[in-house]
């Protein structure tokens, strides 16, 4: 059902419209956890740390479908807010035009550089044929996950949180079993974890597609919509393109990281591929919940009600707080018994890599979602500038840091130090920015 997110008060309203967000948060981790505990399960160490080495370069690729996301979500929650429902129609044919022809490009340079980007992060020799294999059958899955991004962004821009959420338990869970089906069952190894994720990921996107398009059917508007806008796509691009570079400059800086880490070897590999997986669990828990406060920013600038956005601003603080204590005392204590989903060797280089790396980095989760929640301030209500801002700084110190740290006696230690220090000069930069903002 759609939901105006302009009336009622900005905390419950916050709490409804994200709570079903937070649940999907959960199968949408299982979804990207399942191939890296399936491998390291049922394959090995090797397969482990080559599906968790691949996974750095499809990032990028969900970078340009997570930037198409919220840069459709934010225009047609605009539209929607303002009750302006033709050109709302408009704003989706033409953001789904649009991000096809992103993802035919992407799937040209995932097809024709793969090798040599796996190259470029110096994956090791033993590890190539499999992360090779695992890339390559996610490229050609991309129409799907970009599709599939662009029917959830439209959903929640309608106010409506809990459709997608059905279509992603489903399809986590399926995904799940697919591959154990295909690794124990059919021993089909690292590219049985591909083939499953594939085809989870195909049927997820006809079934999410089909239903936003009888949802908008439903929605009344006086005249027919255009099928594509020239200005409607600038006003996209201007909201997609940011949120892509930031999301792309992560992974890129995601990537140098790994070809850092990748020369420690195969066990801090792997014990970095565990760990990261957790981590993500949080970090995205923190950007699907900034990505609501977003939709709710962006349509109460539409209905011109700036003081919403504000006490949205605190409830989401508050929201996202919540959250994040608890998940802080539980990886920096127990983040070691958490790793062993992914490792079977209690005691080796690998289980003692990925712990150091969550006892560094978990401190500083309440940090961190601070800035994403000004950040989803600041994307939603469209000061994009400000908004990548806060993520370069963080970046570029990140891996600036860890290049210089990881050469000192700290060795692989430094890379994960560096983290921290990014959060809080970001997240310093990103609420200055939010609290000089005028709407």
């Amino acid at each position: 059902m759609n939901k105006d997110l302009t009336q009622g008060n900005p905390g419950t309203i916050l709490w409804q419209f994200c709570l079903p967000l937070f649940a999907s948060i959960i199968f949408q981790q299982l979804y990207n956890i399942a191939d890296s505990l399936v491998a390291g399960k049922f394959i090995g160490e090797n397969a482990l740390a080559a599906v968790g080495n691949s996974y750095e370069i499809t990032l990028i690729f969900i970078a340009f479908a997570f930037g198409c996301n919220i840069g459709c979500s934010v225009i047609v929650s605009m539209y929607f807010g303002a009750k302006h429902y033709v050109k709302m129609k408009t704003a989706v044919s033409t953001a789904m035009i649009a991000s096809g022809v992103v993802c035919v490009g992407l799937m040209f340079v995932g097809i024709t550089f793969g090798g040599r980007l796996l190259v470029l992060i110096r994956t090791p020799e033993v590890l190539f044929a499999d992360s090779r294999l695992y890339l390559t059958i996610y490229v050609w899955g991309l129409p799907f996950v970009f599709f599939y991004n662009i029917a959830t962004g439209i959903f929640s821009a309608l106010g409506d949180s809990k459709t997608p959420f059905w279509f992603l338990a489903a399809s986590s869970s399926a995904n799940i079993l697919m591959d154990i089906w295909f690794v124990a069952g059919f021993r089909m190894g690292v590219a049985g974890v591909a083939w499953a994720t594939f085809i989870c990921q195909c049927i997820s996107c006809v079934l999410a597609i089909f239903f936003v398009l009888r949802r908008l059917r439903m929605v009344p508007s006086d005249g027919r919509p255009a099928f594509f806008s020239r200005e409607i796509c600038v006003r996209f691009a201007k909201i997609a393109i940011p949120s892509i570079l930031q999301q792309s400059f992560i992974s890129l800086g995601n990537i140098i990281l790994q070809g850092v880490i990748n020369g420690f070897g195969p066990s801090v590999m792997a014990g970095y591929s565990a760990a990261i997986k957790l981590n993500n669990l949080v970090i995205t828990s923190f950007t699907t919940l900034a990505n609501g406060i977003s939709n709710y920013a962006a349509q109460n600038l539409g209905a011109n009600k700036p003081d919403r956005i504000r006490e949205g601003f605190r409830a989401g603080l508050r929201m996202v707080w919540i959250l994040a204590l608890p998940l802080t005392f539980l990886y920096f204590f127990g983040g070691g018994r958490m790793l062993l989903l992914f490792i079977n060797e209690r005691g080796g280089e690998s289980m003692l890599t990925g712990a150091t790396l969550l006892r560094i980095i978990a401190p500083f989760y309440c940090v961190v979602s601070a800035k994403l929640v000004s950040d989803a301030i600041l994307r939603g209500t469209a000061r994009m500038a400000a908004f990548m801002a806060g993520t370069f700084t963080d970046l570029i110190l990140r891996v600036v840091l860890a290049m210089i740290l990881s050469r000192t006696a700290l060795g692989a230690t430094g890379i994960w130090s560096a983290w921290p220090i990014g959060w809080c000069v970001s997240t310093a930069i990103s609420l200055w920015f939010y609290y000089h903002s005028r709407w």
